[in-house]
């Protein structure tokens, strides 16, 4: 284990036994075949039964679609992306000359994806419930903070609701499959949103995920015009 990898697992608060799995879970596909498109994979499964296990203990009185609206916006790509962030995963991962060169360290599809490989790759390395244990201390103040009495909603709602404010016509999207690797396919969404002078273009690991990753991003770019 490389220096900086024992820091990051201080910082986790985890116990590597298998070494290369970490190593994997930080390598983005841009470096080789062996990398954490797999991982990734994995750690989504474990991260979505996780927050809804939680979210179903912590609400025992919430109907079962807004639970869903509420593990949704705590797993989404951009909450993943916020707590590598906080953890400075970008200087952690092991990217291509392609990506280091383009700055790939702080692009948030990268970034989430590399949270969920961890997360898979600790469940492989150490069992369910001291991945439970991890996941429960990277969203604990998350879990903890939610106002059930807020109206929760998916990115693509809240755009769709923006747009019909502003008497905009609504987002066109498009999803294509770009690549699939056994049992782990990625699709891109493009967003066309008409005040915006370029086609937002996101992935996701299912067709849904890479609408709202997209959506998401549309919204950002309107807020900050």
């Amino acid at each position: 284990m490389t220096k900086q990898q024992a820091q990051l697992v201080q910082k986790l608060g985890i116990v590597f036994q298998h070494e290369a799995l970490l190593t994997q879970s930080l390598t983005h596909r841009s470096v080789g075949a062996v990398n954490n498109e797999r991982l990734e994979y994995l750690g989504d499964a474990i991260l979505s039964f996780v927050i809804a296990e939680a979210l179903f203990q912590q609400f025992p009185k919430v109907k079962e679609g807004k639970l869903s609206r509420l593990r949704a916006s705590l797993v989404q790509g951009t909450t993943l992306a916020e707590i590598a962030r906080e953890l400075d995963l970008g200087g952690y991962l092991i990217l291509g000359p392609g990506e280091l060169k383009s700055g790939g360290f702080r692009r948030e599809s990268i970034l989430a994806d590399a949270v969920e490989a961890i997360i898979g790759a600790y469940y492989l390395d150490s069992g369910l419930e001291p991945v439970k244990g991890l996941i429960l201390d990277l969203f604990g103040e998350r879990l903890q903070s939610i106002d059930i009495d807020e109206n929760i909603k998916d990115p693509k709602t809240k755009l769709q609701e923006y747009l019909q404010g502003k008497k905009q016509p609504l987002p066109i999207y498009s999803v294509k499959e770009i690549r699939t690797s056994g049992n782990n396919p990625v699709f891109e969404a493009s967003c066309q949103v008409n005040n915006l002078n370029k086609v937002v273009v996101a992935q996701g690991g299912s067709h849904r995920k890479a609408e709202q990753e997209a959506a998401t991003l549309a919204l950002k770019m309107l807020n900050e015009a």
